[in-house]
């Protein structure tokens, strides 16, 4: 398959993808699929579940589209979901396939995306969905997420993981949805696979009419040009460029070695920040015997940078 050419002619080509279908032996896939993705030179995170397949990977737009040739052969993947964006350098560390319970981690066993998912509302059509006063709108990201940038108007839960969400829906379901006639929901995340999951689960809960975002934000911020955008901030993503901005081009937000949340430049001049050891968001949630073991971590990093080798110890976290 042709791989369009990455925003600013960046060298690497960044696919985040997903599928749901259903793996018989998801497990037996996993050997194949690694030794496909290191013999083209493509790194990233793959994860693998009886469920579908969900990930970020990255490398020359050859490798890309012979890795995604490959996906789109296993059972179930022939219409496989993929946003694509650019790159300076290599955003991963190495390649990894995990096998998982789930590709996204909700903890509700009873939802089907395939059965139960809302109805898909293009990146030109979600401006007119969520200016109408009529539509709530959902963000089911994380909170560290949000914190960067959202859609005008949306609503955050304030949650910690996606696994909290359907706890605080059915919390707060009476004073969104209110009594008679029930709102119009549209939810949105970053490359769209919560939101296959979230708009599942609120049909599982008797609420009808929910709408979500096909491609999530990336594909908004790569087709919406931002005089005509409602989105606010920049989107985090979970690979090394942290974030990105319209036009998926690359934001300026750091990463915390020890959390994996977004640092500003604010943050950074923090007495809280010491790189790869914290920063303010993680300062109070870790003990001194843990930022000794991340000290100790980063020095490792440092010297192995002086030697001109890379350290591999980072983790990368595909959620879209």
């Amino acid at each position: 398959m042709a791989i369009p050419h990455p925003p600013t002619n960046a060298p690497v080509c960044v696919a985040a993808l997903y599928q749901f279908t259903r793996f018989e032996d998801h497990a037996a896939l996993r050997e194949p699929l690694f030794s496909v993705c290191e013999a083209q030179g493509v790194k990233g995170t793959l994860l693998l579940a009886a469920e579908g397949i969900n990930g970020t990977i990255a490398g020359s737009r050859k490798g890309i589209a012979a890795v995604l040739e490959y996906i789109r052969s296993l059972p179930g993947c022939e219409a496989l979901e993929v946003k694509f964006s650019g790159a300076q350098e290599m955003p991963f560390h190495r390649m990894k396939v995990r096998l998982k319970r789930e590709i996204v981690t909700m903890g509700e066993p009873d939802i089907d995306p395939r059965e139960h998912a809302g109805t898909y509302v293009d990146p030109a059509e979600w401006n007119a969905l969520i200016a109408d006063p009529d539509t709530i709108v959902i963000d089911t990201r994380n909170d560290y997420e949000v914190a960067i940038g959202q859609f005008d108007g949306a609503i955050d839960p304030k949650t910690a993981s996606f696994r909290e969400f359907p706890e605080w829906f059915r919390r707060e379901r009476e004073r969104l949805l209110g009594e008679g006639k029930q709102p119009k929901v549209a939810m949105y995340c970053t490359g769209g696979i919560r939101c296959e999951k979230s708009t599942a689960f609120l049909n599982k809960e008797g609420v009808y009419e929910v709408y979500h975002l096909k491609g999530g934000i990336l594909k908004y911020l790569e087709e919406i040009p931002p005089e005509l955008s409602m989105w606010s901030g920049q989107c985090f993503v979970f690979d090394e460029r942290v974030s990105v901005g319209h036009g998926l081009a690359q934001g300026e937000y750091g990463l915390c070695r020890a959390c994996r949340r977004p640092v500003s430049t604010e943050d950074a001049a923090s007495e809280l920040y010491e790189e790869g050891v914290s920063c303010p968001a993680c300062h109070g949630e870790r003990t001194e015997e843990q930022r000794a073991r991340y000290r100790e971590r980063q020095r490792q990093e440092r010297l192995a940078a002086e030697r001109g080798e890379e350290h591999v110890g980072r983790e990368e976290n595909p959620d879209g």
